[in-house]
């Protein structure tokens, strides 16, 4: 596995940047990663108040392990650049910016990071959630190195598309599909976007299964009653760890006897098996040291 898909992000939590309870709360939830918001979850009122709690919690720290992002305003938006150099200076794990829509774009947030003193472990996570964004996602994914993480907001791209929400979610299943596409062609990690029906967890555990058929690395969330099931669905089952185990000493014994075919369970393995499984029995292993 590469350091890009190492990293569980399986559950992905956003937390509102103006609750400082909320912030708080944060450091004892299960998340893999959390989301310190300050766009939609803030009125323009309290915008200059929750940028700087959010940037003193992340640089005092105590969320452990947990992977912490600040999402701050768009581009388009009067606390856009302001919102940069304090997430900058706070230097957490990532800058996550909403619609994305561009190549150039990526490099304009790059430039900006950069000439405010970020450290070079703050990465950028990109949202895309417009049609242009989904056309343009390979470019936006390979355009800086900086970037690690494609981010998709659902809800935004089914308003573009004047699209219903809908289980199966079948009009957006295009736009998901050249994201995934973009992402793992340039090596980025990717999450699918939010569930908005924090009481239907069925509808939510479903979506999730979908997800990660589909190949995401894990789902953004806004209520830490959707952790438990994200968390669950996310994370390699008990048999295909075991699974994952078979495949390798069974390869493995293959090679050192010179055998050229190897089979398990009567099905034959391949070195795409033996990479899946390797990639598996890794994800496992990061999930169990981070919350460990």
């Amino acid at each position: 596995m590469t350091e890009l898909t190492a990293r569980p992000r399986r559950s992905v939590l956003y937390m509102p940047g103006a609750n400082e309870r909320a912030l708080e709360k944060a450091k004892t939830l299960p998340a893999d990663a959390l989301i310190l918001d300050l766009e939609d979850a803030v009125a323009p009122d309290a915008k200059l108040d929750a940028r700087k709690r959010v940037c003193e919690v992340v640089a005092q720290g105590g969320y452990g392990r947990r992977e912490v992002a600040i999402r701050v305003n768009g581009l388009d938006t009067p606390w856009h650049a302001d919102d940069l150099r304090a997430a900058a200076e706070a230097g957490p794990d990532a800058v996550l910016v909403p619609k994305v829509n561009s190549a150039s774009e990526v490099h304009a947030i790059e430039r900006a990071l950069h000439a405010a003193g970020a450290p070079d472990r703050t990465a950028i996570w990109a949202m895309v959630e417009t049609p242009v964004a989904m056309l343009n996602a390979y470019d936006i994914a390979r355009e800086s190195a900086r970037l690690t993480v494609l981010v998709l907001g659902t809800n935004d791209l089914a308003k573009e598309l004047h699209a219903e929400h809908v289980p199966g979610r079948a009009p957006l299943l295009g736009g998901l599909s050249l994201a995934l596409l973009a992402a793992r062609a340039t090596g980025r990690a990717i999450l699918d976007g939010v569930y908005n029906d924090v009481r239907d967890l069925a509808g939510f555990e479903a979506e999730c299964v979908q997800g990660r058929q589909f190949g995401f690395d894990g789902k953004t969330l806004i209520h830490p009653g959707q952790l438990e099931p994200c968390n669950r669905v996310f994370a390699p089952s008990d048999a295909e760890i075991e699974m994952s185990r078979r495949i390798i000493e069974a390869f493995e014994e293959a090679q050192r006897e010179g055998r050229g075919v190897v089979t398990v369970d009567g099905r034959m393995i391949e070195h795409l098996h033996v990479a899946n499984a390797r990639r598996i029995l890794g994800l496992a292993a990061a999930i169990e040291s981070l919350h460990s």
